[in-house]
C-alpha cells in the first residue's frame, strides 16, 4: 500500500514538473511571437511576415539579429523552392518557344536570387561578430544582395508580361514568385531593421 502511495505522488510531481515546462515554454514561445507580431508590422506583408516566422519563434526569441537571419533563410527555402518548381516547368513537352524562353530566363535569375540570398546569410553571420565600421560594411552588403534578389525575382515576372504568355504556366510561375518576392521583401526590412538598431 505504501509503495503505491508513493508510486501515485511521483505520477502527480510528475505531472506538475511536465506542465510547468510546458506553460513556461508556452509562455517564452508567446513572448517571442509578439516579439514576431511587432517587428513584422513594419514590413510590406505583415501577415505573411508574422505566419512564415512564428514557426521559428523558440529559435527566434526576442533577438533581432536572429530575426532577420531566420527571415532570410526562410526567404532562401522559398526561393529554392520555387526554382525546384521552375525547372520542373521547363521539362513539360509542347511548351511555346517563347514560354520556354521566358522559363529558361526565369531560372538564370532564380539562381542569381538564390546565390545573393546565400551570400547575404553567410555576410549577416559576419555581421554579427563585427562592430562599428566593419559591422555597417557587412550589412549594406547583405542589404544590397537582398535588394538585388528582390529585383531578381520581379525581373522573373516580368519576363512573362504581355498576353501572348497568359496561361497556365505564367500563373503558376507568378504564383510562386510573388511569394518568395514577399518573404524577401519582409526579410529586407527585418534586415534593415536589425542594422539600425546597431
Amino acid at each position: 500500500m505504501a509503495r503505491a502511495s508513493v508510486l501515485v505522488v511521483l505520477v502527480v510531481v510528475s505531472v506538475l514538473l511536465y506542465t510547468s515546462r510546458v506553460a513556461e515554454s508556452a509562455a517564452a514561445n508567446s513572448g517571442s511571437t509578439s516579439f514576431i507580431k511587432a517587428k513584422c508590422s513594419a514590413t510590406r506583408y505583415p501577415a505573411l511576415c508574422v505566419q512564415s516566422l512564428s514557426v521559428y519563434a523558440s529559435t527566434i526569441q526576442k533577438s533581432p539579429k536572429q530575426l532577420a537571419h531566420t527571415a532570410l533563410t526562410v526567404s532562401l527555402a522559398k526561393a529554392q523552392s520555387a526554382k525546384a518548381f521552375v525547372s520542373k516547368l521547363g521539362k513539360i513537352k509542347g511548351m511555346k518557344a517563347r514560354e520556354l524562353e521566358a522559363v529558361q530566363d526565369c531560372l538564370e535569375e532564380m539562381n542569381d536570387s538564390i546565390d545573393r540570398l546565400s551570400r547575404s546569410v553567410q555576410e549577416l553571420e559576419e555581421a554579427g561578430k563585427s562592430k562599428g565600421q566593419d559591422f555597417l560594411w557587412h550589412m549594406s552588403n547583405v542589404d544590397t544582395w537582398v535588394s538585388a534578389a528582390l529585383t531578381d525575382d520581379n525581373t522573373c515576372v516580368d519576363g512573362f508580361a504581355g498576353r501572348a504568355l497568359d496561361g497556365r504556366v505564367k500563373a503558376s510561375i507568378r504564383g510562386w514568385l510573388v511569394t518568395v518576392a514577399q518573404v524577401t521583401s519582409n526579410a529586407l526590412a527585418l534586415v534593415n531593421q536589425f542594422a539600425a538598431k546597431n
